[in-house]
């Protein structure tokens, strides 16, 4: 029987060193998404976003964090757009719409707290 914390398939390894930026490739208009981790107290997911495509307007029960590890996004929460680039993060708050388009190829970590 497995443990309730062990990694699920596709999961990153345990204990060990990774570039978060290489454990996701591009793809030619589309969005690729790899879960890294999956527990019911949350979720953290990798990106790559070819330029110009996004994510529509959708609203979560939950905070999510996007940390964009390479490129530049537009994210619009509750009709505000702003732009992030790498290195930067913002917190997309709980039951607020909100959207994501590459303004150029992106990949970001998404962090949802389901609490």
């Amino acid at each position: 029987m497995s443990s309730p914390n062990a990694p699920g398939k596709g999961e990153m390894p345990a204990a060990e060193a990774v570039s978060l930026a290489e454990l996701v490739g591009y793809q030619e208009g589309a969005v690729v998404s790899r879960t890294l981790l999956k527990r019911g107290t949350g979720t953290v997911t990798l990106f790559a976003f070819d330029e110009g495509q996004g994510l529509s307007e959708h609203t979560t029960p939950f905070d999510a964090l996007a940390h964009v590890l390479e490129g530049q996004a537009e994210i619009v929460i509750s009709g505000k757009p702003l732009t992030a680039r790498a290195g930067e993060a913002v917190l997309m708050p709980a039951n607020q719409p909100h959207a994501l388009k590459a303004l150029a190829r992106f990949k970001m970590l998404l962090t949802m707290i389901r609490s």
